[in-house]
């Protein structure tokens, strides 16, 4: 009875100091999932040079964290800094007056009645509807202007997260797979079910995040490029936009280059408006309709509708971050389940098997006796 009361005392403290620790890493979440995620997606690129190197894991952990800086941080951050100061100067000639987003909108009803038409069928009151989407343009801009003055006020704090999530990837670079092995050996799953489980995290972790930004650089670069080319004023910022609003499947960039198209058909050029049209449609459309099933959806095996709910949920749950989090949390649910529907659907179809065959044999042994 001691011995109960001791176990069941150490666990509730264990599950107490966890859940503590868990409080303390709370304002680091950031730094160490995209350190995690850094791990996971360079580790083939670690075990090429290990193959090439031999063993020397301070060596290879170093190199490998270096080929992660040139190939995605620098130009994540150079993005980074170009969409902040893009936005910036747009709401400085927005403030200014030299962009008045409420005239655009009604140029373009001016030019095509039949929306507000078609706003009208569903009971929806159109200048409600251009109010709405003025402040949001304005307040796009407006935050995008929030984060530039934020990001030198809170210079120290960006650098510091960087520098944390970068040396982390290092260790996690050099010691990742002794750190599964820990944690295999001291999650009470059972050893199979964890590594199912670590495999299954690891593959949705690498196919969302490389999937992802995979379309999203294509997407973003098209979208910016046919801008650039039609000489639509901020293609480098509409490009970023891009990239961005096509973490979100389905959708995505055509949240930007539909009214773009429309402006351009009020505006008289029938003929920029065609193209950018038909470029949105047959380019920028199909890279996202054929890619993201093959880098997201197939490797992570989760249906297309699944991949776009659990983004969607993901990016309101859990931020920019969701993106990653919203499929992961998916996945595991899907593999939890599989687990679950294969250990103890077989084991109850076992214990009916041989209750039915208990019965069987007690109806043959009263018929015999019977006899």
């Amino acid at each position: 009875m001691y011995g109960k009361l001791e176990t069941r005392t150490f666990l509730a403290m264990l599950v107490g100091v966890s859940l503590a620790f868990i409080l303390l890493m709370k304002p680091f979440f950031g730094p160490i999932f995209w350190a995690v995620a850094i791990a996971l997606i360079f580790h083939p690129v670690r075990e090429y040079l290990a193959r090439r190197l031999g063993d020397r894991p301070n060596t290879i952990a170093l190199l490998t964290l270096l080929i992660c800086m040139v190939i995605v941080v620098i130009p994540v951050l150079a993005l980074v800094t170009s969409l902040v100061a893009e936005g910036l100067s747009l709401y400085q000639r927005i403030q200014e007056g030299q962009l008045r987003p409420g005239d655009y909108i009604d140029q373009v009803i001016q030019s095509f009645p039949a929306i507000e038409s078609f706003f009208a069928q569903f009971g929806m009151d159109f200048a409600e509807v251009r109010d709405r989407v003025v402040s949001a343009f304005v307040g796009g801009s407006q935050f995008l202007a929030k984060q530039a003055l934020g990001f030198g006020q809170n210079t120290f704090q960006f650098f510091l997260g960087l520098a944390l999530m970068i040396y982390l990837a290092f260790f996690l670079l050099r010691d990742g797979s002794k750190l599964v092995d820990l944690l295999i050996r001291a999650l009470p799953l059972g050893d199979e079910r964890e590594r199912l489980l670590f495999a299954k995290f690891a593959e949705v972790t690498r196919a969302t995040v490389k999937g992802n930004l995979l379309i999203a650089v294509i997407q973003g670069a098209l979208g910016g490029g046919i801008f650039w080319l039609l000489g639509i004023q901020g293609a480098l910022l509409w490009g970023v936009v891009m990239a961005i609003v096509s973490l979100l499947p389905a959708v995505g960039a055509a949240l930007v280059w539909v009214p773009a198209a429309l402006y351009l058909a009020a505006t008289g050029e029938m003929l920029s408006a065609i193209v950018l049209t038909a470029f949105g449609v047959i380019v920028i459309g199909l890279a996202d309709n054929l890619l993201r099933p093959i880098f997201v959806g197939r490797d992570t095996k989760l249906p297309d509708y699944i991949v776009l709910l659990s983004t969607l949920g993901g990016i309101v749950m859990f931020g920019i971050n969701g993106f990653v989090m919203g499929p992961l949390v998916a996945a595991l649910f899907m593999a939890f389940w599989g687990i679950f529907i294969r250990e103890f659907g077989e084991s109850a179809e076992a214990l009916s098997g041989s209750v039915s065959v208990s019965a069987t044999e007690s109806q043959q042994s009263d018929r015999s006796g019977s006899a």
